[in-house]
C-alpha cells in the first residue's frame, strides 16, 4: 500500500495537490457550518433514572425548572406597590412568551422561598422548551430581551441550566478562537526554529490547516445524524493541529535526511512514505484506537469525543500520507529553501547526538537514574489518593458571567430553591392518601427543608400548608414531588440524600424516578463506573496488539503500558492537585472543584494514545536498527539519537496546541488543556529520555521475547517500518539504507 502511495506521489503530484485544494474548499465550506449542528451538555447518560424522570416531567408537565430570573429592586423591597406592579407585569410578559413554561414568581404566589432573606430580590421560575440545542438558543434571546433593567423599577439577571448553558456555549466559541490565534502563530515559530527554513516550516501547518478544516467539516456531518458536544470543536482543532503537526514533521524530517544522505527527489519520497508513513499509519491507528474506546460510554459528551477524535485522527494522518508527499516531490530540494541565520547543516556530524548521549548514560546505571524518575513521577501522582468527582455546573464558567453570580446570589440570599431541588416524577396515577404518606417520610429525611406536592407542602414529616400553587404538580395519571434541601448542591451529604430518598417505600404500584443535577450526578458517577473497566481494558487490549504486531515481542507491550500509566497517573494527580484542591487558581482563574469525570476520562484516552504515538516514533527506529543486527544496547542508543530531536520536537509542537486552551475560561477546557500537554512533555521527556533506555538495559535481550508460536504469528501477520526495501533507481541512493543514516538534525 505505502509503495502505491508513494508512486502517486511521484507520477502524479500536481493531480493529488489540486485534488487537495478543492478538497479544502470543499471541507472549508461544510465546516462553517459545524457549530449550528452542535449542542450542548451531553455528561449524564440518557438511560439513568434522573434522566428519564426529566423526559416524564417533560411530557406530563412542560418540563423541570431549568431558568432562575433573580429579579432586583435596587432601592426597595420588592414588596412594595411599585415593584409589585413591575413584577407583575414582567411576569405577564414571561407568559405570553411560548417558549417558556411552568412560569412561576413569587408576585404571584406569595412564597417566603422565592423572597431573599433581605427583601430586595425575587425570584421568577421557568423552563424553557426544546431539546438542549433548542434550549441553549431560547435561552439566549430570552437573555437579550429580558436581562437588564426592566420598566427603570427592576433589574433582571438570568441563572439556572438553560442560563448556565447558553453562557457555556458562547464561552466554548470565544476560547477556541484564543487559543487558535496563540497556538497557530507560536507552533510556526517553533517550526522555523526546528527546521531553520521557512518552507521546511510551512509544510507541517499547511498539513495541520488541512486536518483541521476535515476534522470541522466531520463535525458537521456527525452532528447532522447524531448528537455532538460543542467541546468537541476544542478537542478535534487541538488534535488536528498537534497531530497534523506531529505527522508531517515525522516525513519531512525523514524526507531532508535523505536528501542530505545523497538520494535523488523521487527515492527520498518513496523510502520517506515507506518508512514514516509506516510509522505514521501505525501511530495514527494507536492514537485511534485509545479514543474509541470513548464509545463504549452511554454520555453522548464521551461519545461524540470519540467518534470525532478518531475522524480527526484519521483526516491527519491520510493528508500526511497522501498530501505531504506530493509537496514534497514538487518542491524536492527546494525543501531547505529560506534558509535561516540559525541553520545548520544538515550533513551528518562525527559527534554523538544529545538523545544518543542521554540514553548511553542511563543504560550505564539504570537503576540510579530510573528510581529519582520513578519517584518523582510517583508523587506527582500522589493527590490520585484523594480524588473525588462531580460533573460541571456553573463554577466552571469565568466569575463575571451572570448565570454564574445569579447562582452565587441564590446560596447566599435564598434558602434551598427548586432550581437545586429534588425532582420526583411518578408516571402512574396515585391516590392522594399514599401520595401524603409518602411526601411525609420524604420531609422526614435529615437536611430535606420541604417537600411539594400536588397535595400541599410537608416539612418535618407533618403537612405545613395548601395552596394553588402545588395543584400543578399533580394530574391523573402522573404526580411531580420536588425535596427541596439545605443541602450544599452536589456535595457528599446531597449525594447521600439521592440514595436516601430512592430507598423510600413508594406508593403502592408506582416506580419514581428521582432527578434533579445531584441525582444527574449520582447517575453519572455509576454510569462511568460501570463502563470504565470496558473501556480500559479495550485500550490496553488493542494497544498491546498493536504494539505486538509491530515489535513482535510480548515484552514490549508490557512494558510500553506500565510507563505510560507511571506518567498518566502523574499527570492526573497534578491536575488534581490544580484544579480539585485549588492550587494557582488566582492566576489562572478557576474555583476548585471536584474533578470533572467525563472530561478526566477523555484526558485520560487522549494522552494515553498520544504516548502511545510516541511510543511508535522511538521503538520503530529502535527496532528497525535491532532487526538489521545491532545489539539491544546499541540499537537503543542510535535510536534514539535518530528520533529524540524529533520526538522532542513534535512534544513541544503538540504541547502548544493544548497549553493554548489554558488560556480557556472555561476550568474544565483549561484541565484539559493544561492535562494533555502535561501528558505529552512528561512522555517525551522523562518517560522516552530516561525511563525507555533504563527499562532496556534491565530487560536486555528479554525485551523482544515471544513465544514461539507467537513469532511465527509476527512473521505472518506483523509490521515494521521497513517492510521490504523499495524499488530504488540507480545512482546515490542506493549507498545509503535508511536503516543506516547517520544524520540526526530535523
Amino acid at each position: 500500500m505505502f509503495e502505491r502511495i508513494a508512486e502517486l506521489a511521484i507520477r502524479r503530484s500536481r493531480l493529488v495537490l489540486i485534488f487537495a485544494v478543492l478538497a479544502l474548499a470543499l471541507m472549508s465550506a461544510v465546516g462553517a457550518g459545524a457549530f449550528d449542528k452542535l449542542k450542548g451538555g451531553g455528561f449524564d447518560d440518557p438511560a439513568s433514572p434522573s434522566t428519564r424522570a426529566a423526559e416524564v416531567i417533560d411530557e406530563k408537565f412542560g418540563g423541570e425548572t431549568n431558568l432562575v430570573l433573580l429579579v432586583r429592586s435596587p432601592e426597595s423591597r420588592v414588596d412594595t406597590p411599585a415593584s409589585r406592579k413591575s413584577g407583575q407585569d414582567l411576569l405577564a410578559d414571561l407568559k405570553k412568551d411560548k417558549r417558556l413554561s411552568n412560569i412561576v414568581s413569587y408576585w404571584e404566589t406569595n412564597r417566603p422561598d422565592l423572597r431573599s432573606k433581605g427583601g430586595r430580590e425575587a425570584m421568577v421560575l421557568a423552563h424553557v422548551r426544546g431539546d438542549t440545542t433548542e434550549q441553549r438558543e431560547n435561552a439566549k434571546e430570552i437573555l437579550d430581551t429580558y436581562s437588564g433593567t426592566y420598566k427603570n423599577t427592576l433589574t433582571v439577571q438570568a441563572g439556572g441550566g438553560a442560563a448556565v448553558g447558553a453562557d457555556l456555549s458562547n464561552q466554548v466559541v470565544e476560547d477556541l478562537i484564543l487559543a487558535e490565534a496563540i497556538a497557530i502563530p507560536l507552533t510556526l515559530v517553533l517550526l522555523l526554529i526546528v527546521f531553520g527554513s521557512v518552507v521546511a516550516a510551512l509544510l507541517p501547518l499547511a498539513v495541520a490547516i488541512f486536518a483541521i478544516m476535515g476534522s470541522f467539516a466531520q463535525l458537521f456531518l456527525f452532528g447532522s445524524v447524531t448528537d455532538v458536544a460543542d467541546t468537541a470543536t476544542n478537542l478535534t482543532t487541538a488534535l488536528g493541529l498537534g497531530l497534523g503537526i506531529d505527522y508531517a514533521l515525522l516525513m519531512v524530517s525523514r524526507f531532508r535526511e535523505q536528501l542530505a544522505a545523497g538520494v535523488s527527489v523521487d527515492d527520498a519520497v518513496r523510502r520517506t512514505v515507506h518508512t514514516a508513513g509506516r510509522t505514521v499509519g501505525f501511530s495514527a491507528a494507536t492514537v485511534a484506537a485509545a479514543l474509541a474506546a470513548l464509545l463504549v460510554f452511554p454520555h453522548y459528551f464521551l461519545r461524540s469525543m470519540g467518534f470525532t477524535g478518531v475522524g480527526v485522527v484519521a483526516i491527519a494522518a491520510l493528508s500526511t500520507l497522501f498530501v505531504m508527499p506530493a509537496l514534497l516531490k514538487v518542491l524536492g530540494h527546494r525543501v531547505n529553501s529560506g534558509r535561516l541565520p540559525w541553520a545548520k547543516s544538515q550533513r551528518s556530524d562525527a559527534r554523538e547526538p544529545l538523545w544518543g548521549r542521554l540514553a548511553r548514560t542511563v543504560m550505564r546505571r539504570p537503576v540510579l537514574t530510573a528510581l529519582p524518575v520513578l519517584a518523582v513521577l510517583l508523587f506527582a501522582a500522589s493527590p490520585l489518593l484523594n480524588i473525588t468527582f462531580g460533573t460541571p455546573d456553573e463554577r466552571v464558567l469565568p466569575k463575571d458571567a451572570e448565570s454564574r453570580q445569579v447562582s452565587q446570589v441564590l446560596r447566599e440570599k435564598f434558602g434551598g430553591s427548586e432550581d437545586s431541588a429534588l425532582h420526583i416524577a411518578i408516571g402512574q396515577s396515585v391516590d392522594k392518601a399514599p401520595l401524603a404518606s409518602y411526601a411525609g417520610q420524604l420531609s422526614a429525611l435529615e437536611g430535606v427543608e420541604r417537600v411539594e406536592t400536588s397535595t400541599g407542602t410537608y416539612t418535618k414529616g407533618q403537612s405545613a400548608a395548601t395552596g394553588p400553587a402545588n395543584s400543578a404538580l399533580g394530574r391523573p395519571d402522573a404526580q411531580r414531588i420536588s425535596v427541596v434541601s439545605s443541602l450544599t448542591p452536589k456535595s457528599e451529604a446531597a449525594e447521600s440524600l439521592v440514595k436516601q430518598v430512592r430507598s423510600v417505600t413508594p406508593p403502592p404500584g408506582t416506580h419514581p424516578l428521582v432527578g434533579g443535577n445531584d441525582a444527574v450526578l449520582v447517575d453519572a458517577k455509576e454510569s462511568i463506573a460501570d463502563k470504565l473497566p470496558l473501556a480500559v481494558a479495550l485500550i490496553v487490549f488493542t494497544t498491546f496488539l498493536l504494539l505486538f504486531l509491530f515489535t513482535g515481542s510480548i515484552v514490549q507491550p508490557l512494558r510500553a503500558l506500565a510507563l505510560n500509566l507511571v506518567s498518566l497517573a502523574a499527570t492526573l494527580g497534578v491536575m488534581t492537585w490544580i484544579f480539585q484542591d485549588g492550587n494557582f487558581s488566582s492566576p489562572l482563574g478557576f474555583t476548585a472543584q471536584p474533578m470533572e469525570m467525563t472530561m478526566t476520562v477523555l484526558m485520560f484516552c487522549i494522552a494515553f494514545g498520544l504516548s502511545m504515538d510516541y511510543e511508535v516514533f522511538v521503538t520503530s527506529r529502535i527496532k528497525e536498527l535491532h532487526d538489521h543486527g545491532a545489539d539491544n544496547e546499541t540499537a537503543v542508543v542510535n535510536g534514539l539519537g535518530h528520533t529524540g530531536r524529533i520526538v522532542s520536537a513534535a512534544a513541544c509542537l503538540l504541547a502548544v496546541s493544548f497549553f493554548a486552551f489554558g488560556t480557556a475560561k472555561l476550568s474544565f477546557m483549561q484541565m484539559f488543556g493544561l492535562g494533555s500537554g502535561l501528558a505529552v512533555l512528561l512522555d517525551a521527556i522523562a518517560v522516552r529520555g530516561i525511563l525507555v533506555p533504563a527499562a532496556m538495559r534491565l530487560l536486555g535481550k528479554t525485551a523482544w521475547y515471544a513465544p514461539g508460536f507467537l513469532r511465527r504469528i509476527h512473521m505472518r501477520y506483523g509490521i515494521s517500518e521497513s517492510g521490504p526495501e523499495p524499488t530504488s533507481t540507480p545512482g546515490p541512493a542506493a549507498v545509503a539504507p535508511a536503516h543506516m543514516e547517520n544524520s540526526t538534525r530535523v
